[in-house]
Parts: C-alpha cells; sequence; structure tokens
C-alpha cells in the first residue's frame, strides 16, 4: 500500500510516500481502507517532536511509528475475530488519540477506541474531518460547569477547534462571542455566533463586555491579557501549553491567589472521553447540528504542501488528505 512515511523527527520535507505492507488487524482490531483523512495541528506537532515532553508518547529520538495520522474515514475491509461490533463494509470515521496510522491507504485500530459508523449524510472527507477539533473543543467545554445562556469568548473561532467550539457551544446553550478576522465574518455568523468580532480591526481583549468563560482555541492570547474580560470567577483555557509553559502551571497558582485575581482561574484541557466526543459529533451531524468546516484538500501525494500550510497557523477549519484507490467499491 501507499503510505507517507517519517523516520525521524523534522520538517515536513522528510516526508516520504513509499510502498509498505499492508497491515493486519490483530484479534481485537479492525482494518480499515481510508479514503480521507486530515493534516492537523497535532500531526505538524508529531511531526517535530514538539513539545518535547510529547516524545515521552510519540518516541524520544524517532517516532515510534512511521506512518503518522490521526483522523481518519474510511470502510471496513477486515476485522480480528473478537469484533462483533463492525463488519466488513461498514463505513467508519474516528480519531486515533495516539496520533499515528491514518496518511496511508489502510490502517488498523482497535475496535473499542474511537471509532464509530459514519452518518448517512456526509461524506468520507467530511467524517474525517469531524473529530479532532470537536474532540479538543468539548475538553474546553467538559472542564466547566457551563450553564445555558453564560458568555463565552472563542479566540480562534474559524481554525479547527475554534469552529467545532462555536457549534457545541450554541447546541449547549451558550451565548458566544467569535473572535476571528475579516474574510471569515459570514462562516462564523453561519455557525450561530452571537456576537464577532474582527480582530484586524479591534483587539479583542479592549472589549467592555465581560465573559464566564474565554477558550483560546489558538493558544495565542494568555490568562494574564484576558484577566479584566472575566466575571468574577470566570474560567480561561487554552489549547496551548504558553509562554514557558505557564498554562501547566497557572492551574495550580490561581487558587492559591483567588482573592487578588477576583476568583477567577484557568485550566488546562486535558483531553479525556475520546470515544465520547466522537460518538457527540455523530449525533450532531445525524442532528444537522455540526458540520465540520474544510478549507482545503490535497491527495495523499501532495501531503507535504498540506503539512506546509498548516504550519502557516491561518488554515480556516480543516486540511482534507483524499486517498485514491484502484478499486474504490
Amino acid at each position: 500500500m501507499k503510505a507517507i512515511v517519517s523516520t525521524k523527527y523534522g520538517s515536513p520535507d522528510i516526508l516520504e510516500l513509499k510502498e509498505v505492507e499492508n497491515p493486519v488487524p490483530n484479534d481485537h482490531e479492525v482494518l480499515i481502507k481510508v479514503f480521507a483523512t486530515t493534516v492537523n495541528r497535532t500531526d505538524t506537532a508529531t511531526l517535530r517532536g514538539k513539545p518535547f515532553l510529547a516524545r515521552l508518547v510519540t518516541g524520544m529520538f524517532k517516532p515510534k511509528k512511521p506512518i503518522l495520522g490521526s483522523e481518519f474515514a474510511g470502510k471496513v475491509e477486515g476485522v480480528g475475530k473478537s469484533v462483533s461490533s463492525f463488519k466488513i463494509g461498514d463505513n467508519v470515521f474516528g480519531f486515533n488519540e495516539d496520533g499515528f496510522g491514518s496518511h496511508a491507504e489502510y490502517m488498523t485500530i482497535s475496535a473499542d477506541k474511537a471509532l464509530t459508523t459514519i452518518p448517512e449524510n456526509i461524506s468520507y472527507e467530511q467524517a474525517a474531518a469531524s473529530t479532532e477539533g470537536a474532540h479538543y473543543a468539548y475538553n474546553f467545554i467538559n472542564k466547566v460547569d457551563l450553564k445555558r445562556g453564560q458568555k463565552v469568548l472563542v479566540n480562534g473561532a474559524t481554525g479547527a477547534i475554534g469552529s467545532a467550539a462555536v457549534q457545541l457551544l450554541k447546541y449547549f446553550g451558550a451565548n458566544v462571542t467569535a473572535v476571528c478576522n475579516t474574510k471569515n465574518i459570514d462562516l462564523v455568523k453561519s455557525q450561530g455566533a452571537d456576537k464577532i468580532i474582527d480582530y484586524m480591526k479591534e483587539d479583542f481583549t479592549k472589549e467592555k463586555q465581560k465573559f464566564n468563560f474565554i477558550f483560546d482555541t489558538v493558544g495565542k492570547s494568555s490568562f494574564a491579557k484576558c484577566l479584566p474580560l472575566l466575571e468574577s470567577g470566570g474560567i480561561y483555557i487554552s489549547s496551548d501549553l504558553g509562554y514557558m509553559a505557564q498554562n501547566i502551571f497557572l492551574p495550580l497558582i490561581t487558587p492559591i491567589i483567588k482573592p487578588m485575581i477576583g476568583n477567577k482561574k484557568t485550566i488546562f484541557p486535558m483531553p479525556t472521553d475520546c470515544i465520547g466526543s466522537v460518538l457527540l459529533v455523530k449525533e450532531l451531524i445525524e442532528k444537522a447540528r455540526f458540520k465540520a468546516v474544510i478549507d482545503r484538500k490535497y491527495p495523499l501525494e501532495e501531503i507535504v504542501e498540506a503539512y506546509k500550510y498548516v504550519e502557516k497557523g491561518q488554515k480556516t477549519g480543516n486540511v482534507v488528505i483524499t486517498i485514491e484507490h484502484n478499486n474504490t467499491a
């Protein structure tokens, strides 16, 4: 099969398109013929081995597996003898939180991981783009006690995480202020945002309105800058470690200094329950309450360009990789 291979950490230019052996599912795994995958921030970080601490999971000196890729959509081609939840021919999609395997024509994944059947109303490309951003967005939301009508500001509302966060927050009844650039105002409006701040024309940290929660889904602000925008008891959450990894340590410090900062705090959104996130997304897709935003599509053979584009940090939503097979039946 064709696969994109990386045997060391580095820039997108180290990626190679190679012919490798097809994977074989073990007793508890499913073999998937992949028709669509994505390149996302997780993939670019894994490719470069950053942050360094992540190498405890991905491999200390080189990737522990040579094929990257976390999101996928395709057709079940084989099942292990212990698998009863899926059958050959099922159209499936999911998210491999280990970050490996989907940048290839075929992949295997344990049947009890974040894997489910594709709703009938979407394509492989749409399904593949529906999991990573939504998983991380949902792990912002489930870290707080969100109540209907509460005010939430989403910084980076048009990235994969941000565009998912806006849709999920509206589903849960929040009042959403979305920060985006000029060209994406109509897109954010279509997703239900109650108010939009164009960061190309104004600094959202100068906003006079107060918020119960601020979700920085691109990690380009900080708790200190957003502190004046939070209501008493408000919470700031970032998708990024922040300067000198401050977003890991601030959650330990802010409870101690609560009286000094108006009972405000920050939380690090450690992602959990990947299966729950994917099943929620499937439910919302079926209800026409969620639609992943797709910026660009590249064939597998042009994945290096996809990585380079994602690394620019300017994508809108998701970048999809399409995979052609000789027999797509």
